[in-house]
């Protein structure tokens, strides 16, 4: 894309006058860019229930290089105007749940400037608290990717076209012993509550539950080098033996297990991860993990006249990397 512009000028010669044109072109700037949202907090249980909390879901990732959240296709690279500032958002993740109810949605992360349609991700959905059939506060919520499901429910939150999953669809029941499900990753569906049936697992009882998984997020090499974001928190259990979710690769936290004094993991910074859902017990309330910020990262041949935000900077053969971890702004 080239910017063309014109400007006039005069010479006269006796009573003529002669005009000429000045054309400069402007090269616009080609960007790869890897945008992630922040991660949802984790749910947590009733004081009064026995219960768990289910996973955050991760945040919406959308890149144009190696992968994209979601299984879509990647994004087209920017032209970016030299001379013009474009803003950068890094979105906080979602605050876990400190009571009967579903975590936090994280925060939105974008690109934008005058002239650009705006590059923005949605921040993952909070995983879903102690069920309540009436209310729908308990529910997964919807995100960049969805929270998981409560105990005894299938009410997952769904993820965002192109941007990540849905959480998992099925917490435990009093057949697999009060465990909830895990948040979606940006890479896959969260994974449902599930019995446990071997023993060696699970000395104590073999019929106990296990927290569902987070999904697993995306590997992106943005910076010469693969990272793996936005992984889905892993989901809660409160039963005696039971086991707990892991969190989904790419920074989503654990799950909680309240009778092994197992707290929920936050979501890791900059990687857009949900946080784990909250354990439960009657008398006892473990708050969810707080999911984790996310992050922008651009790259281009071309090395930024300016920035704001002290944004991480690196090279990598003859790219010019600039990760934001916090709010900026950038001009090439």
């Amino acid at each position: 894309m080239a910017i063309r512009k014109f400007s006039t000028s005069s010479i006269k010669t006796g009573s003529k006058s002669s005009k000429f044109w000045d054309q400069t072109t402007v090269l616009a700037v080609t960007v790869d860019y890897l945008v992630v949202a922040g991660g949802g907090g984790g749910g947590t249980q009733n004081a009064a229930n026995t219960g768990g909390g289910a996973g955050g879901g991760a945040g919406g990732l959308r890149s144009t290089v190696t992968a994209t959240g979601g299984g879509g296709s990647l994004e087209s690279a920017l032209s970016l105007v030299p001379g013009t500032t474009y803003t950068i958002t890094v979105g906080s993740g979602g605050a876990g749940a400190s009571t009967n109810t579903a975590g936090s949605n994280g925060n939105t992360s974008s690109i934008a400037g005058t002239g650009l349609t705006t590059i923005s991700c949605t921040g993952g959905g909070g995983g879903g608290g102690d069920f309540d059939p009436a209310s729908s506060s308990k529910y997964g919520k919807n995100g960049g990717s969805g929270g998981g499901a409560p105990q005894a429910s299938t009410q997952k939150g769904t993820g965002t076209a192109n941007e990540g999953f849905d959480g998992g669809n099925n917490g435990g029941t009093s057949a697999n012993y009060d465990c909830c499900s895990g948040g979606g990753g940006a890479g896959a569906v969260g994974g449902s509550a599930s019995k446990v049936t071997d023993a060696s697992n699970n000395p104590s009882n073999s019929n106990q539950g296990k927290g569902g998984d987070g999904g697993a997020g995306v590997a992106v090499s943005i910076t010469g080098s693969s990272v793996t974001y936005a992984g889905g928190g892993g989901g809660g259990n409160y039963s005696a033996g039971g086991l707990i979710g892991a969190g989904g690769s790419g920074g989503g936290g654990n799950g909680g297990g309240t009778t092994s004094g197992v707290t929920a993991q936050n979501g890791t910074t900059n990687t857009g991860g949900g946080g784990g859902g909250g354990g439960g017990k009657s008398g006892q309330t473990y708050t969810g993990g707080t999911g984790g910020s996310g992050v922008v990262i651009l790259r281009a041949t071309q090395a930024a006249a300016s920035t704001t935000g002290s944004p991480t900077y690196t090279t990598s053969g003859s790219y010019h990397i600039y990760q934001f971890n916090g709010d900026g702004s950038i001009t090439y």
